[in-house]
C-alpha cells in the first residue's frame, strides 16, 4: 500500500491530506485545514506541522508528496512566483523544506494541472491519452494531458486559455477585456451580471439576483445561477452569453489540440443543464467536424471532490514519472 500526501496552498486557506493508494483508488485518511498565514515562512511551518501530525497519528511512512498552488510557478525548481492570491510569495522554494525533511519525491504543479491529473486518474478523463481540463471556477485555466503525459510548456505557462481574447470588448478577466476568463469564470460572470443588472434596474426591470443599484457590487456567479434555476429572464440571458462564449473557446481548443475529452469543472457542472446545449450547438458550427467527432465534452467526474484529489494526484504523477525515468535508463 502506497502512502501519499497532498498539500493545497490557497490565498485564503491551505489543506494537508494523507491517503493510501492501492494501485487503483485513493483512500483519504484525513485532511487538515488552516487559514493561510500572511507570511510564506509561517505557511510552510504550518504545512510541515500538519503533515507531521498526520504521519504520527497514522504511524505511516510516506512515499511521495504533491503540492498544488495557483501559478505562476516553476515546477522544475519548486518555486512559487508571486501568484495574485499570494502576495509576497516571490520565488518561494516550497519543495526543498519537504524533500529535506522526508527525503522522498516532492512535486509542485499549478491548480489547473493538478485538476487535470486528478480527472485523468480518477474522474471523467480515465482511459484518455489526450484531454483538456478547464477549471471554470474563480478563474479560467487549463491543464493538458497530451500523449499520456502532463504538458506544462516551456516555463509552466501552458494552458493559460483564460488570457485568450474572444471578443474585442467584454467583461474583464485575466487583465484583458473580452477574454475567455472574462466570460467564463466566476469573477467574469459576476462582472457581466453587474453590468447587465445595472441596465435592467435603470429600466425598472430588476432581476431576481439584484433588486437595487446599491447591491450591484455584491452580485456573484452563484447568485446568477440560483436566479437562472428559478427562470429569471436576465440570469438566463447571462448564461446564454456564457454558453456561447464557452462553445467558442472550446472550438478553438478542439481544432488546435484534437483531444479525446474536454473536462470542465466547477460552474459547468452546476449549470450543465443550461450550458451544455448551447456549447454543443456552437461547437457544431465552429469546430472541425472530424476533430469534434472524436471529442467528448464532460463535466468533472470528481465534482466538488476534485480539490481533495488534485494535490494527491500530483504526488502519484511524480511516482509514475520517476518509474518511467528509471525504465528509460
Amino acid at each position: 500500500m502506497t502512502v501519499i500526501a497532498g498539500l493545497d496552498i490557497g490565498g485564503t486557506k491551505c489543506a494537508v491530506s494523507l491517503a493510501y493508494y492501492d494501485g487503483k483508488n485513493i483512500d483519504i485518511l484525513e485532511k487538515k485545514r488552516f487559514l493561510t498565514p500572511e507570511l510564506s515562512s509561517k505557511t510552510i511551518d504550518e504545512l510541515l506541522l500538519s503533515l507531521e501530525e498526520l504521519i504520527l497519528n497514522y504511524n505511516v511512512e510516506l512515499t511521495s508528496i504533491g503540492i498544488s498552488c495557483g501559478g505562476p510557478l516553476n515546477s522544475e525548481k519548486g518555486l512559487i512566483l508571486s501568484p495574485p492570491n499570494l502576495p509576497g510569495w516571490n520565488k518561494i522554494d516550497i519543495v526543498s523544506p519537504f524533500t529535506n525533511n522526508y527525503d522522498i519525491p516532492v512535486s509542485l504543479q499549478n491548480d489547473a494541472n493538478a485538476g487535470a491529473l486528478a480527472e485523468w486518474m480518477f474522474g471523467s478523463g480515465q482511459g484518455a491519452e489526450n484531454l483538456i481540463f478547464l477549471t471554470f471556477g474563480t478563474g479560467m485555466g487549463a491543464g493538458l494531458i497530451l500523449n499520456g503525459v502532463l504538458y506544462s510548456g516551456t516555463n509552466d505557462m501552458a494552458g493559460e486559455v483564460g488570457h485568450v481574447r474572444l471578443e474585442s470588448e467584454g467583461p474583464m478577466g485575466y487583465g484583458k477585456a473580452g477574454s475567455f476568463e472574462g466570460y467564463c469564470s466566476g469573477g467574469g460572470i459576476a462582472r457581466l451580471a453587474q453590468g447587465m443588472a445595472r441596465e435592467a434596474i435603470n429600466s425598472d426591470d430588476p432581476p431576481l439576483f439584484c433588486s437595487s443599484i446599491e447591491y450591484i457590487e455584491e452580485i456573484t456567479a452563484k447568485d446568477v445561477g440560483i436566479a437562472a434555476a428559478q427562470g429569471d429572464r436576465l440570469a438566463l440571458e447571462i448564461f446564454t452569453i456564457v454558453g456561447h462564449k464557452l462553445g467558442k473557446g472550446l472550438a478553438m481548443l478542439v481544432d488546435i489540440l484534437n483531444p479525446q475529452k474536454i473536462i470542465i469543472g466547477s460552474i459547468y457542472g452546476r449549470q450543465q443543464k443550461i450550458l451544455e446545449p448551447l456549447v454543443l450547438n456552437v461547437l457544431q458550427q465552429e469546430a472541425l467536424s472530424h476533430s469534434l467527432s472524436v471529442c467528448e465534452i464532460l463535466p468533472a467526474g470528481l465534482g466538488e471532490r476534485i480539490g481533495d484529489y488534485a494535490s494527491l494526484s500530483v504526488a502519484l504523477n511524480k511516482i509514475k514519472s520517476n518509474q518511467l525515468n528509471m525504465e528509460a535508463e
